[in-house]
């Protein structure tokens, strides 16, 4: 409790130091807990092309996960990572806690990419991070996310460059991954 009352604080002086120096922010100035409560800077990532989803293991559209670990387990040795981020917005399809939900993962789709913890991606309380995704790739009608396994793939330099529908199969996001990957470091 005492970790996630600091991280807020920490996020929100980042967040006011940097409106008023006036940078601009980038998807490296955020910071995330991982499933574990660890805090990992995004900076971590920096050169690598992202896919970020908000997922769900009590959803229509939880078989996904194999699908973005396939994804993972063929490019990650380029350089890419997919970073998954359980939410509980949707008609509570993630009720799990953070131990249960990486013990699901794990144990069924045997996922082995980055997960984090629990977060809102809609809302007063959504966090920063997905608050600056949907601010530069905007939705269909409204930026807020749809529903579970939404998708946000980032160039290596950290620019969110496509956002993808919950429909969308991870296979079908290939080609726009190994583009991204086939530019220079």
């Amino acid at each position: 409790m005492i970790k996630t009352i600091l991280t807020a604080f920490f996020m929100m002086f980042m967040l006011q130091t940097t409106l008023f120096s006036g940078e601009k922010m980038n998807i490296y100035d955020y910071k995330v807990q991982d499933i574990d409560g660890n805090l990992i800077s995004m900076s971590k990532y920096k050169g690598k092309v992202l896919l970020i989803v908000n997922v769900a293991s009590e959803c229509g559209f939880t078989p996904q996960y194999e699908g973005l670990e396939k994804l993972y387990e063929k490019y990650k040795n380029q350089g890419f990572m997919v970073l998954g981020f359980p939410c509980n917005q949707f008609r509570h399809q993630e009720s799990k806690t953070n131990k249960e939900i990486k013990f699901f993962c794990q144990g069924t789709y045997h996922v082995s990419f980055d997960m984090f913890a629990k977060i809102d991606v809609n809302g007063e309380d959504a966090s920063p991070l997905y608050k600056f995704l949907k601010e530069q790739q905007g939705g269909f009608f409204s930026n807020n996310i749809k529903w579970n396994f939404t998708k946000f793939l980032v160039d290596r330099e950290g620019n969110v460059v496509d956002r993808y529908a919950p429909i969308t199969k991870p296979a079908s996001i290939d080609e726009d991954i190994e583009k991204l990957l086939k530019v220079e470091k």
